[in-house]
């Protein structure tokens, strides 16, 4: 049974994470194939479906014949209760697949503060969380992403680890499952890990032993296979020989980053000193402007989304980035596509970027300036000045934007009280940039802590004690909250927990642990994260939080990811140290090679495209939009099936994509936010079926301005379905319904009792509750027709417009005094609605 057909599903928060079945998904038969894979990715649906590297990973396994690739994210916490009262496995969403009889299960790991989600997604498996204690038919359990760069807090855990690129290195390992199987029955995974450990970039933790001093710092890690001492990260030097998938999965739910993206670039050239993806992903491999091209157009024609993100870590460096955009937005401009970066740098070319950007929809912008003074952005090597930030925000906001969004940092190594008040004075002096017509905030100021990663200039150097990065983060929220300025941070507790986990080593595994099995569940959202829990964990292990953190490693010390090699050189990361002591600046590798040892003899390099001649195919474009040329068409709609669990805006989000999948070209609102202009009669309630919806489209009058019913219909996944078309005039006003006509079923019985004292009725006055607020509600006025079909069947006719209603479950259960119970398993069948 589907996860969605159970009676509780009901009661369930933001439903439609859990349903599967979306556009573009891939299902396949798994007895069909040879290796199943699960990606986990260990939290909700809409972060993890945001993720490229999940993109990615899914389209190249599932390319494959022999492989299937399905999805499972963290469950909420109130789904996880209700799997575990009942004893349900979490499933996969492509074939509703319990984790357990995958072959493997591999886990991104994007940041720290997600290992607890790992654990409950392993044990709501039944599957041991502890490698040591699995048994040789029980799933493959790898891990990659960035955190895996320091892998030792979590070495207990997994069998595997890729550490860097995962293009080849996730087939490769499908391959060496695939052979594995064909061997029989297994009796134990030793002899596949030994098989995985031979491929570049495979970290099996079991394969290594790590020894502490008295003081808990590592004296040696101590190889347990012969040769195999150390790990390379794996590299894929060319990201052109694995094309970003533009067929990519439509999620019914809105998502963190909710539209078409495309990988434009890997790694950055820029070597600020406090960003670990700056270095682990070097050296910078850029895409094809051409290819970049292809992907977004094709890629927007098959999913409809309505905006396009270009990624990289610093996509203004992209080597032909306004020509790209340029070409991008000549193309895509006609639909209303708008185009946003992931990543922008104010530099030169950032008013050229600007002024395309805003041609369809001004997105937001972000500058990231890190440090508030000169001297400590030279010393982070972030390649700011002061001129370029500020002339880059008066841009904006001569542009029209009326919000600019600042980023900060506190903790920085050598920041002085000096440079918290530059933080301050910057932000003053942009805000006072705005234009006076805003009333509200013009500037968002965004303050973490920093924490020192694996395999950057700073490993070396301690993070700020929770109580400080909270002084710290105050003093700046004192001096510059204002009307026209919104402070935001990150919680320094949380940051607290990520700093012990980058900087710790295996002992922590112990810890994560026990902090789970107290409670620990989604610690990167605050009203889930409880530091206490963490701090009991830590001191029944033995562990002094603030000596993992506070603690300033030696020159000469064996860090716990000594043996993960991530290209960057010691060496290297150690001179880069020095000079932020001195100020000093490195130059961008683009411009003079800084000799971090990366690129070597092996032809490992930058991958860089000049913007000349790139773009010889030119796009059909489309004749600008005759206003006076309009066609208005009425759908009517089912929606039924799991598709009740859709709410309103997320089954508006699905027609406008399925529209932009067919090529439908609707007419947009006027403005800076243009909008299709697409009107709903009602919004249905969330957990209601319909057999009769209605909304009305404008589309512009083409050549074939024609609304096929039947490729709409196969553009939309199962329960809805478009049953009628008409066309309507352009001057009548938008459809309203004037009454709603349901059918409901309970598994108990309807009193009749019950029915006829509210019928004689004149007035019944009910109490309508939403979050803390209350209102009153005649439900008599509102209900037109009662009639029992049978006792387990009800006829409900309710009438609209004559003030504020109440949703018909809400109605019987005044009416027929149903418990909660009896309200979870009843069902509502809107069969029709009636137009004025």
């Amino acid at each position: 049974m589907d996860i969605w057909q159970h009676e509780w599903f009901s009661k369930i928060l933001r439903p439609s994470r859990y349903l599967g079945g979306e556009v573009n998904a891939i299902r396949k038969d798994s007895g069909a194939v040879e290796v199943t894979i699960a990606l986990a990715f260990p939290d909700v649906y809409e972060i993890g479906m945001s993720h490229s590297g999940l993109k990615i990973l899914y389209h190249i396994l599932n390319a494959q014949s022999w492989i299937a690739a399905e999805r499972v994210f963290a469950p909420w916490v109130d789904l996880e209760a209700e799997l575990r009262a009942r004893d349900l496995h979490l499933t996969s969403l492509e074939s509703c697949r319990p984790l357990g009889e995958f072959d493997i299960i591999g886990f991104s790991l994007q940041h720290e503060l997600c290992y607890t989600n790992v654990l409950t997604m392993l044990d709501l498996a039944h599957i041991p969380i502890l490698s040591g204690e699995r048994r040789p038919h029980d799933p493959l359990i790898i891990a990659g992403g960035p955190a895996c760069f320091n892998p030792e807090p979590v070495a207990g855990i997994f069998d595997a680890m890729v550490i860097g690129d995962g293009e080849e290195a996730a087939l490769s390992i499908c391959e060496r499952v695939r052979e594995y199987k064909l061997q029989g029955p297994p009796t134990s995974k030793h002899e596949l890990l030994k098989e995985l450990s031979r491929l570049k970039g495979i970290y099996v933790p079991s394969f290594f032993e790590v020894h502490y001093d008295q003081c808990g710092v590592v004296r040696s890690i101590e190889a347990l296979e012969q040769g195999y001492t150390a790990v390379e990260k794996a590299l894929v030097p060319d990201i052109n020989s694995y094309p970003f998938p533009s067929r990519q999965i439509v999620p019914y739910t809105e998502l963190v980053h909710d539209r078409f993206t495309v990988e434009i670039a890997r790694g950055c050239s820029r070597g600020c000193r406090f960003c670990q993806a700056g270095m682990i992903y070097r050296p910078v491999r850029e895409r094809r402007p051409l290819e970049v091209v292809h992907t977004a157009e094709k890629g927007l024609l098959e999913t409809g989304f309505e905006d396009l993100s270009l990624l990289s870590l610093s996509s203004g460096d992209y080597s032909c980035v306004v020509p790209l955009l340029q070409e991008l937005m000549a193309r895509a401009a006609h639909r209303h596509v708008a185009v946003s970066f992931s990543s922008l740098r104010a530099d030169s070319i950032f008013s050229q970027l600007m002024k395309e950007i805003k041609k369809v929809r001004k997105t937001s912008f972000t500058v990231a300036p890190e440090a508030g003074s000169q001297r400590l952005r030279d010393s982070i090597n972030k390649g700011l000045t002061e001129e370029q930030i500020l002339q880059t925000a008066a841009q904006i906001y001569d542009g029209g934007w009326n919000l600019i969004k600042l980023y900060f940092m506190i903790g920085l190594p050598y920041e002085k009280e000096d440079d918290l008040a530059a933080i301050v004075e910057l932000s003053k002096e942009i805000a006072s940039m705005a234009p006076r017509r805003s009333k509200k905030n013009v500037l968002n100021v965004s303050v973490a802590t920093f924490v020192p990663k694996a395999h950057t200039p700073f490993q070396w150097m301690p993070q700020l004690s929770l109580e400080e990065s909270t002084r710290r983060i105050n003093a700046i929220r004192e001096r510059l909250d204002s009307g026209r300025v919104r402070v935001k941070w990150n919680r320094p507790e949380a940051s607290w927990l990520e700093g012990i986990f980058s900087r710790g080593d295996r002992r922590l595994t112990g810890v994560l642990l026990n902090a789970w099995q107290q409670g620990a569940r989604f610690d990167s959202w605050t009203e889930c994260f409880n530091i206490d829990i963490w701090r009991k964990a830590l001191e029944g292990h033995g562990l002094d939080p603030d000596l993992l953190l506070r603690r300033q490693r030696d020159q000469d010390e064996m860090f716990p990811w000594e043996h993960i090699k991530a290209g960057v050189t010691k060496d290297f990361l150690a001179g880069e140290l020095e000079r932020a002591g001195k100020t000093e600046r490195t130059p961008d590798c683009r411009e003079r090679c800084s000799g971090c040892g990366v690129c070597n003899d092996l032809g490992i390099s930058p991958i860089l495209f000049d913007g000349q001649g790139q773009f010889t195919e030119r796009a059909n474009r489309l004749p600008e939009e005759d206003r006076h040329r309009i066609k208005r068409y009425r759908l009517r709609f089912t929606k039924l099936d799991k598709a009740q669990y859709l709410s309103h805006l997320e089954l508006s989000r699905l027609f406008i994509r399925a529209f932009g999948r067919i090529e439908l070209d609707l007419v947009y609102s006027g403005g800076y936010h243009p909008m299709p202009k697409v009107s709903f009669a009602t919004a249905l309630p969330v957990g209601l079926e319909s057999m009769g919806e209605i909304m009305d489209i404008y589309v512009k009058k083409t050549e074939d301005s024609s609304l096929p019913i039947e490729r709409l219909n196969k553009e939309l996944p199962s329960g809805i379905r478009v049953v009628s078309v008409e066309e309507v005039s352009s001057d009548r006003p938008p459809p309203q319904i004037k009454e709603s006509h349901f059918l409901l079923t309970i598994h108990g019985s309807f009193k009749r009792d019950d029915l006829d004292r509210f019928t004689k009725l004149r007035s019944y006055v009910a109490i309508k509750r939403h979050g803390n607020r209350k209102r009153t509600v005649d439900i008599r006025s509102q209900v037109k027709l009662l009639h029992l079909l049978s006792p387990h069947e009800l006829e409900l006719v309710t009438r609209h417009g004559i003030g504020p209603e109440m949703r018909p479950a809400e109605i019987i259960q005044e009416i027929c005094y149903l418990s909660e119970d009896e309200l979870v398993g009843m069902r509502i069948l809107k069969t029709k609605g009636v137009l004025v």
